[in-house]
């Protein structure tokens, strides 16, 4: 074999994936057709569980230039309608406002520290597998040439070639009724006042935050240290000719209903002026085709409200790598890799359904204005922004049941003696944390590849973690059926190498 893994596209997925593989003891190859990083502005930042899972690589620090762990957000908006957040006494929802480029640099930067290859300027045309491994045919800089690799995984976005010569279906549908437009702009510095634009005729409107009308949606993002953006979202205003500056200057007064004087701003930075039309909603019918699997867009595509992409795509790259690795090493046990699709593919489709959902809140008609008005008394309760939070997070998300409410979640950030959970999952490994006198569970034979920790600490006494951050297994009190469950555990995810006493 020429590799272990064939990585293609070297967006924020393809690296989170190399990085997490090099954790593992993998060798990806990264392909990308792009000789350069694009500059191209994308996404403004990350939504949801893929913060703290940043976190506990030690990427959050290097990402928000900040010390520290990360703090929930005290707002945030679903389908243009206020989150209040203060109104939940465990808030879930950790946002990051970091551009896209800025996160693939970040991203780029640790997978070669780690010792993943990164190939620029090379793409990824045609493959073939058999029951070993697949053979890969590229096209570079000197012609074509082929690898040979245990797994290729296609992290190539939603027109995923790797997806298509695969032969998976891609089924979802289509919205062309819509269009969105982006671009550079600055507003009246007097119209900016208490960190709200005062726009005469309208109100205020607070920075980042979704504002709907009759008529469409509207955006105004003031970037800290970036060039600051509108945005907007039409119904059936079909675009002319190429994107100008005025095109959206009649689109921002069109849907605010009075004018809002823009300026092309003067300072230094890449400037925006883009179009989209239409958008869609569609989840990949297999994740995985023998040893060629797919993560982020190359699966699942759905509108860019509330900012899941990277949340859901990220948190792929995650959950595959340690099973991907698992296989390599030869230590998976039977159906590891199955889990992959089990575990994701519900959750793509719960993003599909919200991000459709509040497509549906944003629209015009004075019948969604009715529905918006409804739907804002349900969000006066704490109960259901708890609900809305926890979907918009991730923090839903259970992949399995067991005997303790734990299992399947995501591991609570407790304390082990002085440290943070965040800072003992740098490794990537998986985890028994054993916070009982004396290491009651520490001594129990595990595979050589987890990590065993004791300390002390609050509840659970001891909890086995899974290297994407999730629950395998937890105890509240030492006996019997807790030992029994642990074992069962660590055969069901950990299974196949000698089991050896080991501690920290």
């Amino acid at each position: 074999m020429d590799t272990d893994v064939v990585i293609a596209g070297a967006g924020p997925n393809g690296l989170m994936l190399a990085s997490e593989l090099r954790l593992a003891g993998v060798r990806p190859i990264v392909l990308e057709k792009l000789p350069e990083r694009s500059t191209v502005p994308r996404a403004n930042g990350l939504v949801g569980q893929v913060v703290r899972m940043l976190d506990r690589r030690g990427l959050y620090e290097r990402l928000s230039g900040t010390p520290g762990a990360p703090q929930p957000a005290p707002g945030f908006v679903f389908g243009a309608m206020p989150l209040q957040l203060d109104l939940l006494e465990e808030n879930p929802l950790y946002l990051l406002p970091v551009p896209q480029a800025r996160i693939e640099e970040v991203l780029q930067e640790r997978a070669l520290e780690l010792g993943a290859e990164l190939r620029r300027g090379h793409e990824l045309i045609g493959f073939t597998q058999d029951a070993d491994g697949v053979t890969v045919t590229l096209s570079g800089p000197d012609g074509e040439y082929r690898l040979r690799t245990r797994y290729l995984i296609g992290a190539d976005g939603g027109h995923s070639l790797t997806r298509k010569l695969a032969g998976i279906d891609f089924p979802g549908v289509t919205n062309d009724s819509t269009v969105s437009r982006t671009g550079s702009a600055e507003v009246p510095a007097e119209y900016v006042r208490g960190g709200l634009l005062h726009l005469p005729g309208y109100g205020a409107v607070p920075p980042f935050l979704h504002q709907r009308t009759e008529r469409g949606m509207f955006v105004w993002a003031p970037f800290p240290g970036r060039l600051p953006a509108v945005s907007t979202v039409e119904w059936d205003v079909p675009p002319d000719g190429e994107m100008t500056f005025q095109e959206l200057q009649d689109s921002v007064d069109r849907v605010l209903g009075v004018h809002l004087p823009l300026a092309e701003p003067t300072g230094d930075g890449v400037r925006q002026l883009r179009r989209l039309v239409g958008g869609n909603s569609r989840l990949a019918s297999s994740f995985r085709s023998g040893r060629v699997l797919l993560v982020g867009d190359a699966a699942h595509v759905h509108s860019a409200i509330g900012g899941q992409g990277l949340n859901l795509g990220l948190q792929d790259a995650v959950n595959l790598a340690w099973k991907v690795a698992a296989e390599v090493q030869g230590w998976a046990p039977p159906g590891l890799l199955d889990t992959y699709e089990a575990e994701r593919r519900p959750v793509a489709e719960r993003v599909l359904m919200h991000t459709q959902a509040q497509s549906a809140l944003i629209a015009p008609g004075n019948d969604v204005t009715a529905l918006r008005q409804l739907f804002g008394e349900f969000l006066q309760d704490s109960g259901n922004v708890q609900r809305i939070a926890d979907l918009m997070s991730g923090a839903d998300i259970r992949y399995a049941a067991g005997a303790h409410p734990l299992v399947g979640r995501w591991a609570p950030d407790l304390l082990v003696d002085s440290a943070r959970l965040a800072e003992l999952m740098r490794s990537g490994r998986p985890l028994l944390v054993d916070l009982t006198p004396g290491g009651l569970f520490a001594g129990t034979p595990v595979p050589e590849q987890i990590e065993v920790v004791t300390g002390r600490g609050e509840r659970p006494i001891a909890l086995l973690i899974r290297p994407d951050g999730y629950v395998a297994w937890a105890a509240e009190q030492d006996g019997a059926a807790e030992r029994d469950g642990l074992r069962d555990a660590l055969a069901r995810w950990f299974q196949a190498r000698p089991l050896t006493s080991a501690t920290r």
